[in-house]
Order: structure tokens, then sequence, then C-alpha cells
């Protein structure tokens, strides 16, 4: 968090994040490249060059399918969270891996004809059912492209968050373009079945993990739905987490998350503004609300970040009765202070 733009700042945590993954992604080139060679039949039938080229889509394909695993991963348990905070770092490495994998693609198999190459790419076959494989790799590669070049938060600042959250939510018809590039592309050369396997498990770990985590976080607004006068039950005062919260909601685009500081109880807008993190599952820190993604700060009272930080949330009046937190479901205007409840001893 920084009331500033900076050159990008690596401290420990993303320095051993990025040896992480720059050590991975090596391992799995040097896994796919030795084990072409090891299986290929006969080993005369693979070239270098081919064999460079399928490595980085190969890999490019494997990250983009990790960083749309890591959301649901860190809502479900908090370890994973470290992941989700440098995430950012794993989408501008699979961008760069799925250009070298294109370019090099476009120059060997189109660049040496009399037409030009990306017209050449454009009107290219398919190598099963008639679809044209290399355009939907080409459409997912300008989708990461955009993303990655717009990853900075001077972006975030110039388009604003809703703008560039909606903008980012390009990953997923991105990965969905090049499930289909390899589908229709190199898995129906594999007489191995190794390609369809591993597309398989890689469409079922993003769904899955997706559909679990999305139905868990309805299960939970649901027990937490109930109005009482027009209020939202929040449950029992004792059992809010101390230093924690619980998300309550009404709109499921407006969540509200509760927090317990001592004997205080407030509630403020549940999506960080910076980008739409989830704040019930973060913590106070330091007596503020710290956002699980990327750090960003609010006082629980009144919803307003620290100085010099301006963001303001939306804050909720808070009552308890009968021992349980009852929230306002009407918004107060940003930044709006209000005094929390009190749990009685």
């Amino acid at each position: 968090m920084t009331n500033a733009y900076r050159a990008v700042q690596w401290n420990r945590h993303k320095r051993s994040y990025d040896l992480v993954v720059g050590g991975a992604v090596v391992a799995m080139i040097a896994a796919f490249v030795g084990g072409s060679i090891a299986f290929a039949a006969p080993p005369d039938d693979v070239s270098p060059e081919i064999l460079v080229i399928r490595a980085l889509g190969a890999t490019a394909g494997a990250l983009l399918t990790v960083l749309l695993c890591i959301g649901p991963l860190a809502r479900l348990d908090r370890r994973a969270l470290p992941l989700l905070y440098n995430r950012r770092h794993l989408g501008v490495t699979t961008a760069l891996l799925a250009t070298g994998h294109g370019l090099l693609a476009t120059v060997w198999y189109h660049g040496f004809g009399v037409v030009d190459p990306i017209v050449s790419l454009l009107s290219s076959g398919s190598e099963g059912p008639g679809v044209p494989f290399q355009p939907l790799g080409l459409a997912a590669l300008l989708a990461l492209l955009a993303l990655a070049s717009t990853s900075h938060d001077f972006w975030l600042h110039i388009l604003g968050p809703v703008v560039w959250k909606r903008l980012h939510m390009l990953v997923y018809p991105a990965w969905l373009m090049m499930v289909a590039h390899v589908a229709f592309g190199a898995m129906q050369t594999d007489d191995a079945g190794v390609v369809p396997t591993l597309l398989g498990v890689a469409v079922a770990s993003v769904c899955g993990l997706h559909l679990f985590a999305g139905a868990r976080a309805r299960a939970a607004d649901a027990e937490r739905a109930e109005l009482r006068d027009g209020w939202l039950d929040a449950g029992l005062a004792r059992e809010l987490p101390d230093g924690g919260a619980v998300r309550v909601c009404q709109d499921p685009d407006h969540p509200i998350a509760v927090f317990r500081d001592g004997d205080a109880v407030s509630a403020i807008a549940g999506v960080c503004a910076h980008q739409g993190g989830p704040l019930a599952e973060g913590r106070l820190v330091d007596g503020c609300v710290t956002c699980p993604w990327h750090g960003y700060q609010y006082r629980p009272r009144d919803g307003q970040s620290p100085p010099p930080y301006t963001e303001k949330l939306h804050t909720h009046r808070v009552r308890i009765r009968d021992g349980r937190v009852e929230v306002d479901p009407r918004p107060q205007p940003p930044g709006t202070p209000l005094e929390p409840a009190r749990i009685s001893s």
C-alpha cells in the first residue's frame, strides 16, 4: 500500500516468490522437453525448435490454470494468501511465456512463405473437426497482453476500480480460449492421450475449485441473510472472532464486513476500494481492517484509510440485541464515523 506511484519494489517475500516461479518455469520446460524426447516415437520426429515452442506454450497454459486456482484456494485456506498477494507477478510471467510461444510459432510455421505471417495464421486450418485453433491462441495471447500491460496500479487509478476489475476478468475468456486452442490443436494429434488427460485435470481443477468455493460462500451468506426488523442478523456476538470478521450479505454485489475489536463491533463495506478484495476475509492489524489481498487498510469506525491515504468505504450501523449482532443493511456515506456496538461483559 502506498500513497504515490513507485517503481516496483522487490521485498524479501517477492524475491522469494519470483525465485520459486522462475525455478518452476525452468523445471516445467525441462520436464516437457525431456519427456517429449524420451517418449517420442521415433525420436527423430522431434525437432529442437518445435520442442521449445511447445514447451513454452505448455508452461504458459499450466501457469494460467494455476493463476485461476489461486483465488478460490485463498478463500478456502488462508495459507494460499501469499500466492494471491503476488498473483500479478505470475500473470506477467504467463503473458511473457505465451508471447514467446506465439512469436516462435508464428515465425516457424508462417514466416517462410509468400503469404503475410499474420494472414497465414488467421487463415490456417485445424488439426481436427474444422475449428481453426491458431486464431484461438492468438486471441488468448492478446487478452493476456492486455492484462499484463495494465497490471500496475497506475492503470487501476486511471481506469477506476470497476472498469479495471472488469477488464481483468478477461483472464477467464483467455483461459477458455487457451483450452480450446489446445483441444482443437495439440490434442488432435496426441495418440498417447497425455494432452486430453492433462487438459481434463486443468478444467476439473479450475471449475471444481470455483464451484466449491462459491457454494461455501453462498451457504455462509444464507446463514447471515435473515432480517430482524429490517436489520441483518450477523450471529452471536460472542462467536465473532476477535480481530477478525464475518460477512453478512443481503445483496451479493454489496457484502458487509462485521469486525470485532475486543468488545467493540463495527461494520463497513465488504469490498476493498483497491481491487475488490474480500475484506471479511482480512484481519485487524494495528486497529485497522487489512485487506487480505494487498494490505490496504481502513479504520473500522469510519471506513477511512489512515493518513496519508484517502480511500473511504461505506459504514453500517451495528447493534447488539439479545446477544446477537445486527447490522443495518442501509449504507452510510463513505467515511461516516459511527460508534461501534459494545459486547457486554
